[in-house]
């Protein structure tokens, strides 16, 4: 009977085994499509990226080199870097760069875009180039060409040493040691570098422009250092420090505003550091260093921690507009709100800790110096108006009324839509009282908006 049933079900195991070995096969096949796919892409939007910022780096120069008296020649210029720095954008949105903390070499793209656009779109038989403005050009095309120095050294390695993007993705998802890539340090140094360029003075051109700070606008009297003191531990509270003693140092002598540094050295070998007004004893950020190795919380979790953060230190009636997320630590946007308006001219920053919730660190600055509107005022023009001012292929996915500041920093009320269209996420705003368009911005893959509605 025995071996009847052998000769049965030897057969149909050798059948089956048969199968699973060429289903894996067939599995190991397509999967190995499928990364292959990917790495040809990241390929192509790396070497894109290295050529249209060599364009880029040329185009400025030859914008530079023509007369002052060709305005055509300027414009022309000026609109091909706005189209090269739009496509670089689109190029580093397409590498696996998203938990890289990549933010400088993506505003300064940014700025480089918004201040070309607008150059280039206005009459410069009235408005030529101002000599400020030729010299942020100059300045643009020496960054230029540091930060080409710095992709081609990528460009390089990645040649030479046949290095892979898909490599790169393991490396920043892995728990352990994210930082061992030759890739992502190439990366980490252009970003350091672009952070540690000179402030460039924009000009009128350029929206977003760098906001001056002064005392004149704080509140409260001068305080002492031993009232900082004070206020560093109340804000920290009565918790262990570490065995490192609390030092606070005046800074800011040589700018408008004079401001206190507390640092804290911890017995974890890492520094608690927060910087408060001399005038008022206003918080303007807080930075705890410590490592954080891992990645236990959810969205929800860390936005939970980060709003209920800000309600027990007193700044309220805020509400989430944007998260970003690098070395598992979750970045949280946050907007004032009044009257249901979102008030971007007042905002916070608060780092969330994904391994246990700790808040890391909070960026206020713009809080403490915000202009006080009073009110924020009703708009003439309503929101299904607005809506048929949009392109019809434009996704809304969030609204809100907000008030932004214009060209001329005046705050203005505006209809704020968030949404997709040509596969990226955008924000438009529309004047509340004439319709017309404000500004737009596109919203960097890596920073994904908050959705109130």
């Amino acid at each position: 009977m025995y071996a009847r049933l052998s000769s049965v079900l030897f057969p149909v195991a050798a059948l089956l085994f048969l199968g699973a070995i060429f289903w894996g096969y067939q599995e190991h096949q397509e999967k190995n499509s499928i990364l292959i796919k990917a790495e040809n892409q990241y390929q192509r939007a790396f070497h894109d990226l290295s050529h249209h910022m060599n364009r880029l780096q040329d185009e400025l120069g030859q914008t530079l080199a023509v007369s002052s008296a060709s305005h055509g020649a300027q414009r022309k210029g000026l609109a091909n870097v706005w189209r090269l720095t739009s496509q670089a954008q689109n190029e580093i949105n397409q590498l696996p760069l998203t938990m890289l903390p990549f933010n400088h070499a993506e505003s300064f793209l940014s700025r480089i875009n918004d201040f070309a656009y607008k150059a280039s779109i206005r009459d410069l038989n009235k408005q030529p180039l101002s000599d400020g403005e030729m010299k942020t050009l100059k300045s643009l095309f020496a960054s230029s060409g540091d930060i080409n120095k710095e992709l081609g050294k990528i460009q390089d390695a990645v040649i030479q040493n046949r290095l892979r993007w898909m490599d790169v993705e393991t490396a920043l998802a892995s728990e352990h040691n994210p930082h061992d890539n030759t890739i992502i340090d190439g990366f980490r140094t252009m970003n350091k570098k672009i952070g540690e360029y000179p402030e460039i003075d924009w000009g009128p051109s350029a929206m977003n422009q760098p906001r001056k700070y002064t005392a004149a606008s704080l509140s409260g009297k001068t305080m002492s250092p031993a009232e900082i003191r004070a206020k560093a531990e109340s804000f920290l509270g009565y918790r262990e420090l570490g065995a490192g003693q609390m030092t606070v140092s005046e800074t800011g002598g040589k700018t408008s505003f004079k401001a206190y540094t507390v640092t804290i050295p911890t017995s974890a070998g890492h520094r608690v550091q927060l910087e408060y007004t001399q005038k008022g004893g206003h918080l303007l950020w807080y930075m705890n260093t410590r490592a954080v190795h891992s990645r236990k919380l959810n969205f929800d979790t860390a936005r939970n921690k980060a709003s209920n953060f800000l309600v027990r230190s007193q700044y309220r009636n805020m509400a989430p507009v944007s998260y970003d997320e690098y070395d598992h630590v979750a970045v949280f946007s946050y907007a004032g709100v009044k009257n249901g308006v979102r008030m971007y001219n007042d905002k916070v920053t608060v780092r969330v800790a994904l391994d246990n919730g700790e808040i890391v660190g909070l960026q206020a600055t713009d809080h403490v110096f915000a202009d006080q509107v009073l009110t924020p005022g009703k708009p003439k023009m309503s929101r299904e108006a607005a809506v048929k001012r949009l392109n019809p292929e434009f996704r809304v996915q969030d609204y809100s009324l907000a008030v932004v500041e214009n060209d001329a920093r005046k705050p203005v009320l505006v209809h704020e839509f968030v949404g997709k269209i040509n596969g990226g996420t955008y924000r438009i705003y529309l004047n509340a009282d004439t319709g017309e368009e404000e500004s737009i911005e596109k919203v960097p893959d890596s920073v994904k908006p908050i959705y109130q509605t």
